[in-house]
Protein backbone atom coordinates (compact mmCIF):
# COMPACT_ATOMS: atom_id res chain seq x y z
CA UNK A 1 0.00 0.00 0.00
CA UNK A 2 1.16 3.70 -1.08
CA UNK A 3 0.86 5.88 1.62
CA UNK A 4 -0.22 9.80 1.00
CA UNK A 5 -0.71 9.35 -2.78
CA UNK A 6 -3.23 6.17 -1.75
CA UNK A 7 -5.69 8.33 -0.53
CA UNK A 8 -5.99 10.04 -3.90
CA UNK A 9 -8.19 7.69 -5.79
CA UNK A 10 -8.10 4.03 -4.50
CA UNK A 11 -9.16 4.89 -0.86
CA UNK A 12 -12.21 7.06 -1.76
CA UNK A 13 -12.75 3.73 -4.74
CA UNK A 14 -12.57 1.13 -1.83
CA UNK A 15 -15.03 2.98 0.85
CA UNK A 16 -17.28 3.77 -2.09
CA UNK A 17 -17.08 0.18 -3.10
CA UNK A 18 -17.78 -1.02 0.60
CA UNK A 19 -20.49 1.12 1.13
CA UNK A 20 -22.80 -0.19 -1.87
CA UNK A 21 -21.85 -3.80 -0.54
CA UNK A 22 -22.93 -3.16 2.69
CA UNK A 23 -26.24 -1.63 1.01
CA UNK A 24 -26.91 -5.12 -0.83
CA UNK A 25 -25.70 -7.46 1.79
CA UNK A 26 -28.67 -5.79 3.70
CA UNK A 27 -31.04 -7.09 0.96
CA UNK A 28 -32.17 -10.16 1.79
CA UNK A 29 -33.59 -11.34 -1.71
CA UNK A 30 -30.16 -9.18 -3.37
CA UNK A 31 -28.66 -10.99 -6.27
CA UNK A 32 -25.19 -9.12 -6.32
CA UNK A 33 -24.67 -9.79 -2.09
CA UNK A 34 -24.76 -13.70 -3.63
CA UNK A 35 -21.22 -12.53 -5.07
CA UNK A 36 -19.94 -10.39 -2.82
CA UNK A 37 -17.03 -11.08 -0.13
CA UNK A 38 -19.27 -12.24 2.67
CA UNK A 39 -20.04 -15.55 0.08
CA UNK A 40 -16.58 -16.44 -0.33
CA UNK A 41 -14.84 -15.61 2.79
CA UNK A 42 -15.07 -15.94 6.42
CA UNK A 43 -15.36 -12.71 7.05
CA UNK A 44 -17.66 -9.81 5.11
CA UNK A 45 -17.47 -6.17 3.94
CA UNK A 46 -17.70 -4.86 8.20
CA UNK A 47 -13.59 -6.50 8.18
CA UNK A 48 -12.79 -3.70 4.74
CA UNK A 49 -15.11 -0.86 6.41
CA UNK A 50 -13.04 -0.96 9.85
CA UNK A 51 -9.36 -1.23 8.38
CA UNK A 52 -10.14 1.23 5.80
CA UNK A 53 -11.70 3.65 8.60
CA UNK A 54 -8.27 3.00 10.52
CA UNK A 55 -6.04 3.79 7.61
CA UNK A 56 -8.13 6.87 6.19
CA UNK A 57 -8.19 8.42 9.77
CA UNK A 58 -4.63 7.76 9.92
CA UNK A 59 -4.29 10.05 6.51
CA UNK A 60 -6.67 12.45 7.60
CA UNK A 61 -4.86 13.18 10.73
CA UNK A 62 -1.54 13.10 9.55
CA UNK A 63 -2.56 16.02 7.03
CA UNK A 64 -4.02 18.00 8.89
CA UNK A 65 -1.11 17.76 12.05
CA UNK A 66 1.28 18.83 8.79
CA UNK A 67 -0.57 21.65 7.44
CA UNK A 68 -2.31 23.23 11.03
CA UNK A 69 -0.70 21.57 14.24
CA UNK A 70 -1.22 18.34 16.13
CA UNK A 71 -3.61 19.76 18.38
CA UNK A 72 -6.09 20.61 15.74
CA UNK A 73 -5.57 17.36 14.98
CA UNK A 74 -6.74 15.80 18.15
CA UNK A 75 -9.87 18.53 18.34
CA UNK A 76 -10.94 17.70 14.66
CA UNK A 77 -11.59 14.12 15.71
CA UNK A 78 -12.78 15.08 19.29
CA UNK A 79 -15.25 16.86 17.00
CA UNK A 80 -15.39 13.56 14.73
CA UNK A 81 -16.57 11.34 17.50
CA UNK A 82 -19.39 13.62 18.26
CA UNK A 83 -20.44 13.95 14.30
CA UNK A 84 -20.86 9.87 14.59
CA UNK A 85 -22.62 10.04 17.55
CA UNK A 86 -24.84 12.26 16.34
CA UNK A 87 -24.82 10.21 12.73
CA UNK A 88 -25.93 7.39 14.87
CA UNK A 89 -29.17 9.36 16.73
CA UNK A 90 -30.19 10.23 13.27
CA UNK A 91 -29.87 6.65 11.96
CA UNK A 92 -31.74 5.21 14.92
CA UNK A 93 -34.71 7.70 14.53
CA UNK A 94 -34.85 6.69 11.09
CA UNK A 95 -34.85 3.41 11.58
CA UNK A 96 -37.68 3.62 14.15
CA UNK A 97 -39.57 5.77 11.76
CA UNK A 98 -39.40 3.86 8.39
CA UNK A 99 -40.25 0.75 10.21
CA UNK A 100 -43.21 2.28 11.49
CA UNK A 101 -44.14 4.09 7.98
CA UNK A 102 -43.75 0.06 6.43
CA UNK A 103 -45.42 -1.17 9.37
CA UNK A 104 -48.60 1.58 8.75
CA UNK A 105 -49.08 0.44 4.93
CA UNK A 106 -49.31 -3.21 6.17
CA UNK A 107 -45.47 -4.13 5.26
CA UNK A 108 -44.36 -6.86 7.22
CA UNK A 109 -40.68 -7.84 7.19
CA UNK A 110 -37.76 -9.70 9.43
CA UNK A 111 -35.81 -6.52 9.81
CA UNK A 112 -38.18 -4.02 10.88
CA UNK A 113 -37.04 -2.71 13.90
CA UNK A 114 -41.04 -3.60 15.51
CA UNK A 115 -39.38 -4.67 18.94
CA UNK A 116 -37.89 -1.02 19.19
CA UNK A 117 -40.88 0.52 18.41
CA UNK A 118 -43.44 -1.19 20.33
CA UNK A 119 -40.90 -0.40 23.28
CA UNK A 120 -41.13 3.36 22.03
CA UNK A 121 -45.01 3.40 22.29
CA UNK A 122 -44.94 1.55 25.64
CA UNK A 123 -42.28 3.61 27.72
CA UNK A 124 -41.29 6.58 25.47
CA UNK A 125 -38.91 8.50 27.30
CA UNK A 126 -37.05 5.35 28.54
CA UNK A 127 -36.88 4.10 24.99
CA UNK A 128 -35.40 7.40 23.67
CA UNK A 129 -32.82 7.18 27.26
CA UNK A 130 -31.60 4.13 26.18
CA UNK A 131 -30.80 4.94 22.56
CA UNK A 132 -28.94 8.25 23.90
CA UNK A 133 -26.82 6.27 26.18
CA UNK A 134 -26.53 3.67 23.16
CA UNK A 135 -28.01 0.94 25.32
CA UNK A 136 -30.44 0.45 22.68
CA UNK A 137 -28.81 0.25 19.02
CA UNK A 138 -31.67 0.01 16.25
CA UNK A 139 -31.23 -1.76 13.00
CA UNK A 140 -27.99 -1.04 10.82
CA UNK A 141 -27.37 1.80 13.47
CA UNK A 142 -25.17 -0.65 15.57
CA UNK A 143 -21.56 -0.11 13.95
CA UNK A 144 -21.58 3.77 14.61
CA UNK A 145 -21.28 3.82 18.37
CA UNK A 146 -18.14 2.15 17.74
CA UNK A 147 -16.66 4.25 15.41
CA UNK A 148 -17.45 7.08 17.87
CA UNK A 149 -15.55 5.33 20.27
CA UNK A 150 -12.27 4.73 17.92
CA UNK A 151 -12.99 8.29 16.78
CA UNK A 152 -12.68 9.13 20.37
CA UNK A 153 -9.06 7.00 21.11
CA UNK A 154 -7.14 8.20 17.85
CA UNK A 155 -5.28 10.75 19.54
CA UNK A 156 -4.07 8.31 21.66
CA UNK A 157 -3.95 5.74 19.00
CA UNK A 158 -1.83 7.80 16.10
CA UNK A 159 0.96 9.07 18.13
CA UNK A 160 1.63 5.16 18.63
CA UNK A 161 1.26 4.60 15.42
CA UNK A 162 3.82 6.53 14.37
CA UNK A 163 6.36 5.99 17.21
CA UNK A 164 6.09 2.78 18.90
CA UNK A 165 3.77 1.04 16.30
CA UNK A 166 5.10 -2.77 18.22
CA UNK A 167 4.15 -1.50 21.53
CA UNK A 168 0.68 -0.41 20.07
CA UNK A 169 0.07 -3.71 18.04
CA UNK A 170 0.85 -5.64 21.28
CA UNK A 171 -1.80 -3.63 23.65
CA UNK A 172 -3.98 -4.05 20.49
CA UNK A 173 -4.05 -7.52 20.38
CA UNK A 174 -4.04 -7.78 23.82
CA UNK A 175 -7.01 -6.25 24.43
CA UNK A 176 -8.65 -8.30 21.48
CA UNK A 177 -7.88 -11.39 23.37
CA UNK A 178 -10.04 -10.63 26.56
CA UNK A 179 -12.59 -8.30 24.39
CA UNK A 180 -15.13 -11.65 24.85
CA UNK A 181 -15.24 -11.79 28.28
CA UNK A 182 -15.87 -7.53 28.79
CA UNK A 183 -18.83 -8.03 25.69
CA UNK A 184 -21.56 -8.14 28.62
CA UNK A 185 -19.77 -4.86 30.44
CA UNK A 186 -20.83 -3.04 27.80
CA UNK A 187 -23.66 -0.91 27.74
CA UNK A 188 -26.99 -2.38 26.45
CA UNK A 189 -30.61 -3.33 27.44
CA UNK A 190 -31.44 -6.53 29.17
CA UNK A 191 -31.17 -9.78 27.02
CA UNK A 192 -29.20 -7.65 24.64
CA UNK A 193 -25.52 -6.96 23.67
CA UNK A 194 -23.57 -4.88 21.11
CA UNK A 195 -23.90 -6.46 17.19
CA UNK A 196 -20.03 -5.37 17.01
CA UNK A 197 -17.23 -5.16 20.31
CA UNK A 198 -15.21 -2.65 19.91
CA UNK A 199 -12.41 -4.08 22.08
CA UNK A 200 -12.22 -6.46 19.63
CA UNK A 201 -12.86 -4.57 16.31
CA UNK A 202 -10.60 -1.88 17.49
CA UNK A 203 -7.54 -4.70 16.00
CA UNK A 204 -8.53 -4.17 12.54
CA UNK A 205 -8.94 -0.52 12.80
CA UNK A 206 -5.27 -0.10 14.61
CA UNK A 207 -4.06 -2.62 12.00
CA UNK A 208 -5.45 0.07 9.37
CA UNK A 209 -4.07 3.10 11.18
CA UNK A 210 -0.38 0.86 11.71
CA UNK A 211 -0.70 0.08 7.35
CA UNK A 212 -0.97 3.83 7.04
CA UNK A 213 1.71 5.02 9.24
CA UNK A 214 4.58 2.73 8.95
CA UNK A 215 5.46 0.60 5.47
CA UNK A 216 5.30 -2.60 6.95
CA UNK A 217 3.28 -3.62 3.45
CA UNK A 218 6.46 -2.29 1.27
CA UNK A 219 9.61 -3.97 3.30
CA UNK A 220 7.87 -7.34 3.36
CA UNK A 221 6.77 -7.57 -0.20
CA UNK A 222 10.40 -6.27 -0.95
CA UNK A 223 11.60 -9.01 1.10
CA UNK A 224 13.04 -12.24 -0.22
CA UNK A 225 10.28 -14.47 1.47
CA UNK A 226 7.65 -11.75 0.56
CA UNK A 227 6.47 -14.60 -1.86
CA UNK A 228 6.18 -16.84 0.78
CA UNK A 229 3.34 -14.74 2.08
CA UNK A 230 1.74 -14.40 -0.88
CA UNK A 231 1.55 -18.14 -1.10
CA UNK A 232 -0.12 -18.13 2.35
CA UNK A 233 -1.98 -15.08 2.23
CA UNK A 234 -3.65 -17.50 -1.13
CA UNK A 235 -3.64 -20.59 0.89
CA UNK A 236 -5.56 -18.72 3.88
CA UNK A 237 -7.88 -17.38 1.02
CA UNK A 238 -9.05 -20.32 -1.05
CA UNK A 239 -9.60 -22.26 2.53
CA UNK A 240 -11.92 -19.34 3.47
CA UNK A 241 -13.63 -19.66 0.10
CA UNK A 242 -13.60 -23.98 0.15
CA UNK A 243 -15.12 -23.56 3.87
CA UNK A 244 -18.07 -21.33 2.99
CA UNK A 245 -18.96 -22.97 -0.47
CA UNK A 246 -18.46 -26.41 0.62
CA UNK A 247 -21.83 -25.55 2.21
CA UNK A 248 -23.45 -28.08 5.00
CA UNK A 249 -21.90 -26.82 8.13
CA UNK A 250 -23.74 -25.78 11.42
CA UNK A 251 -24.39 -21.67 11.65
CA UNK A 252 -21.56 -19.84 13.07
CA UNK A 253 -22.32 -18.77 16.79
CA UNK A 254 -23.13 -14.83 16.78
CA UNK A 255 -20.18 -13.80 18.82
CA UNK A 256 -17.98 -15.39 15.67
CA UNK A 257 -18.49 -11.74 14.39
CA UNK A 258 -19.51 -9.72 17.48
CA UNK A 259 -15.76 -10.36 19.02
CA UNK A 260 -14.01 -10.42 15.84
CA UNK A 261 -13.57 -14.36 15.74
CA UNK A 262 -9.44 -14.37 14.91
CA UNK A 263 -10.87 -17.05 11.89
CA UNK A 264 -12.56 -13.83 9.96
CA UNK A 265 -9.57 -11.52 11.40
CA UNK A 266 -6.70 -14.02 9.59
CA UNK A 267 -9.07 -14.71 6.67
CA UNK A 268 -9.64 -10.62 6.09
CA UNK A 269 -5.81 -9.86 6.39
CA UNK A 270 -5.07 -12.41 3.63
CA UNK A 271 -7.39 -10.79 1.58
CA UNK A 272 -6.10 -7.44 2.20
CA UNK A 273 -2.32 -8.37 1.66
CA UNK A 274 -3.59 -9.84 -1.41
CA UNK A 275 -5.32 -6.84 -2.39
CA UNK A 276 -2.47 -4.61 -1.90
CA UNK A 277 -0.61 -6.16 -4.52
CA UNK A 278 -3.01 -5.26 -7.10
CA UNK A 279 -2.94 -2.08 -5.72
CA UNK A 280 0.92 -1.74 -6.13
CA UNK A 281 0.32 -2.91 -9.66
CA UNK A 282 -2.00 -0.68 -10.39
CA UNK A 283 -4.91 -2.28 -11.24
CA UNK A 284 -7.27 -0.40 -8.42
CA UNK A 285 -6.40 2.90 -9.57
CA UNK A 286 -7.78 1.96 -12.98
CA UNK A 287 -11.05 0.93 -11.92
CA UNK A 288 -11.07 4.14 -9.51
CA UNK A 289 -10.62 5.89 -13.05
CA UNK A 290 -13.18 3.64 -14.63
CA UNK A 291 -15.87 4.11 -12.54
CA UNK A 292 -15.76 7.25 -10.07
CA UNK A 293 -19.20 7.14 -9.15
CA UNK A 294 -17.42 4.71 -6.90
CA UNK A 295 -14.75 7.15 -5.44
CA UNK A 296 -17.87 9.85 -5.24
CA UNK A 297 -20.05 7.64 -2.42
CA UNK A 298 -16.35 6.89 -0.41
CA UNK A 299 -16.00 10.89 -0.11
CA UNK A 300 -19.33 11.00 1.23
CA UNK A 301 -18.74 8.15 3.62
CA UNK A 302 -20.71 8.85 6.82
CA UNK A 303 -23.23 10.49 4.53
CA UNK A 304 -23.76 7.48 2.51
CA UNK A 305 -23.83 5.02 5.48
CA UNK A 306 -26.86 6.45 7.05
CA UNK A 307 -28.33 7.05 3.48
CA UNK A 308 -27.85 3.39 2.57
CA UNK A 309 -28.89 2.40 6.14
CA UNK A 310 -32.68 3.82 5.28
CA UNK A 311 -32.47 2.28 1.39
CA UNK A 312 -31.37 -1.38 2.66
CA UNK A 313 -34.04 -1.42 4.95
CA UNK A 314 -36.82 -0.18 2.74
CA UNK A 315 -35.71 -1.73 -0.36
CA UNK A 316 -35.31 -5.08 1.62
CA UNK A 317 -38.68 -4.82 3.11
CA UNK A 318 -40.52 -3.90 -0.26
CA UNK A 319 -38.81 -6.87 -1.99
CA UNK A 320 -39.62 -9.49 0.77
CA UNK A 321 -43.20 -8.21 0.45
CA UNK A 322 -43.08 -8.56 -2.92
CA UNK A 323 -41.38 -12.35 -3.30
CA UNK A 324 -42.50 -13.69 -0.17
CA UNK A 325 -39.40 -14.09 1.00
CA UNK A 326 -38.19 -16.07 -1.77
CA UNK A 327 -35.66 -15.57 -4.32
CA UNK A 328 -36.59 -14.03 -7.50
CA UNK A 329 -34.14 -13.27 -9.77
CA UNK A 330 -35.41 -10.17 -12.04
CA UNK A 331 -37.19 -8.48 -8.48
CA UNK A 332 -33.64 -9.21 -7.13
CA UNK A 333 -31.71 -7.44 -9.45
CA UNK A 334 -33.72 -4.61 -9.94
CA UNK A 335 -33.62 -4.23 -6.47
CA UNK A 336 -30.19 -3.84 -6.25
CA UNK A 337 -29.89 -1.51 -9.16
CA UNK A 338 -32.53 0.96 -7.00
CA UNK A 339 -30.23 0.33 -3.99
CA UNK A 340 -26.93 1.32 -5.97
CA UNK A 341 -28.45 3.88 -7.95
CA UNK A 342 -30.23 6.07 -5.07
CA UNK A 343 -26.79 5.80 -2.90
CA UNK A 344 -25.07 7.11 -5.86
CA UNK A 345 -27.91 9.32 -6.40
CA UNK A 346 -27.58 11.02 -2.55
CA UNK A 347 -23.72 11.03 -3.03
CA UNK A 348 -24.23 13.03 -5.81
CA UNK A 349 -26.81 15.23 -4.65
CA UNK A 350 -24.34 16.07 -1.47
CA UNK A 351 -22.31 18.09 -2.98
CA UNK A 352 -24.13 20.72 -4.76
CA UNK A 353 -26.67 21.28 -1.72
CA UNK A 354 -23.67 21.69 0.52
CA UNK A 355 -22.76 24.72 -1.53
CA UNK A 356 -26.26 25.68 -1.78
CA UNK A 357 -26.09 25.85 1.89
CA UNK A 358 -22.03 27.48 2.21
CA UNK A 359 -23.59 30.11 0.07
CA UNK A 360 -26.62 31.20 1.59
CA UNK A 361 -24.74 30.92 5.05
CA UNK A 362 -22.55 33.40 3.45
CA UNK A 363 -24.92 35.90 1.85
CA UNK A 364 -26.84 35.86 5.56
CA UNK A 365 -23.54 36.63 7.51
CA UNK A 366 -23.09 39.48 4.91
CA UNK A 367 -26.50 40.85 5.14
CA UNK A 368 -26.38 40.70 9.02
CA UNK A 369 -22.48 42.64 9.11
CA UNK A 370 -24.16 45.06 6.43
CA UNK A 371 -27.15 45.78 8.78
Amino acid sequence: MQKSSFRVLELDFFRGLVLLIIVVDHIGGSILSRLTLHAYAMCDAAEVFVFLGGFATATAYAALAERRTEAIARQRFLRRALEIYRAFLITAGLMLLVSAVLIAFSIDAPNLTVTDLDDLLDAPLVALRDILLLRRQPYLASVLPMYAFFALCVPLILPLARRRPVWLLAGSLALWAVAAQFAGNLPAIEDTQWNFNPLAWQLLFVLGVIAQCQPVYQKISAHRVGWLVNALALAVMAGGAWFKLSGGHEPLDPGFKQNLSWLRAVNFLAIAWLVANLIRLGWAKKLARWLPWVGMVGRKGLLCFVAGAVISLVVDSLLYTATDGYLDVPLGLLADAIAIGTLVLVAWAAEPLKRVVRFRARAASTRGAAN
